[in-house]
């Protein structure tokens, strides 16, 4: 018997056991998905050729980290949370570091919770502003140390994480908002991945808003390089720009923020269709002038009322009226104009706490 015969053999002890573990399982809620990944591995593990020592520690790690992150967010998965970016470097007495902690500080007025990288500067004033209670720090494992700021360091809400990536995933996937302050290359770098991903559906739709003192130009500086070397050279679309708000007002940024929140609560796909849900229901007269407004990002029928699909049985939010239509996938900008628009209409006023999931 040759090796590749033993580990052909081995494999299928695998698939044994994995079909044995899932039939002694029989009752889990997420069983199809659960048994994805195992088979993964499974393959994975029969691929010796292809993966080596480093690869099998990068995915365990990876799995652990976001093993942490899920078990962390889990007791918090029904509020809203706002994740904060800006520099490490803001001095305590820069205008900049008051208008995170007063930022902060209405978001949570507004029942948002704060997510940081738990680091100083911005940082540490956002997690000031919300107080450890309201508070989330996403920290990252490094050869040297790392220290959490005093506002979150301690907490049960303080995650660390080994790679850049895993962290990023999460504050992105449990946040609900994203506010962006003046910072360096890492801020710069967090702002163009936010809006790439919102851009192509990958996150989101939430809102990002831009944060400056009052009458300083960081982000507006910012914003005429984007229309001038992209904009007017094709490279975005003019759509675009309704992607992100950019301010010097602490009282405009919670505003664009719980405003995105009105009427619209959440959407997803079920198959190719887009289901928005929403906090209250809109009229035939509103829907139809949605659909006139916005029938270009359509690729077939029309927007339409609907309570919860048969793939949505067992949500929290089945009870929610919705809107379904075949969104192009491709026209983001217009699909935040068409949410902007809905929250125009409505009521606004159809949940006791409209800022929970």
């Amino acid at each position: 018997m040759n090796l590749r015969q033993v580990n052909s053999q081995e494999l299928s002890y695998l698939y044994d056991g994995v079909d044995k573990l899932m039939q002694g399982l029989p009752h889990l809620r997420y069983t199809k998905w659960i048994q994805r990944a195992l088979a993964i591995l499974v393959r994975l593990s029969g691929e010796e050729d292809a993966l080596e020592r480093l690869d099998w520690k990068i995915l365990s790690a990876s799995l652990q980290d976001m093993e942490k992150g899920f078990y962390a967010f889990h007791p918090y998965r029904h509020i809203r949370k706002v994740t904060v970016f800006g520099s490490a470097r803001t001095e305590v007495d820069r205008p900049e570091y008051q208008l995170a902690l007063d930022f902060a500080r209405c978001m949570t007025a507004q029942k948002f919770m704060v997510m940081t990288g738990a680091g100083g500067g911005i940082m540490q004033a956002a997690n000031a502003g919300a107080g450890a209670e309201n508070s989330f720090g996403l920290n990252i494992q490094l050869p040297f140390e790392q220290r959490a700021n005093p506002y979150i360091a301690g907490d049960e809400k303080l995650i660390y994480f080994k790679y850049f990536f895993t962290r990023k995933l999460f504050l992105l996937k449990e946040s609900d908002a994203i506010a962006l302050f003046p910072g360096g290359f890492g801020t710069q770098d967090e702002a163009f991945e936010c809006l790439t991903l919102t851009q192509t559906g990958k996150f989101g739709p939430a809102p990002i808003v831009m944060l400056d003192k009052p009458g300083g130009d960081y982000w507006q500086e910012w914003n005429a390089y984007i229309e001038k070397q992209l904009l007017r050279r094709g490279l975005i679309s003019p759509d675009d720009t309704s992607l992100y708000t950019i301010t010097d007002s602490v009282e405009v940024a919670c505003q664009t923020i719980t405003n995105f929140y009105r009427v619209y609560h959440s959407s997803r796909y079920v198959n190719d269709l887009l289901v928005i849900r929403l906090k209250s229901d809109l009229s035939e007269g509103e829907v139809d002038r949605l659909n006139q407004k916005f029938g270009d990002i359509l690729t077939q029928g029309k927007i339409e009322k609907s309570q919860a699909l048969p793939q949505e049985a067992g949500d929290d939010t089945q009870n929610l009226p919705r809107l379904t239509l075949h969104f192009n996938q491709r026209d983001l900008g217009r699909l935040y104009q068409l949410i902007d628009t809905i929250n125009q209409m409505g009521t606004g006023t159809a949940l006791e706490h409209p800022e929970q999931k």
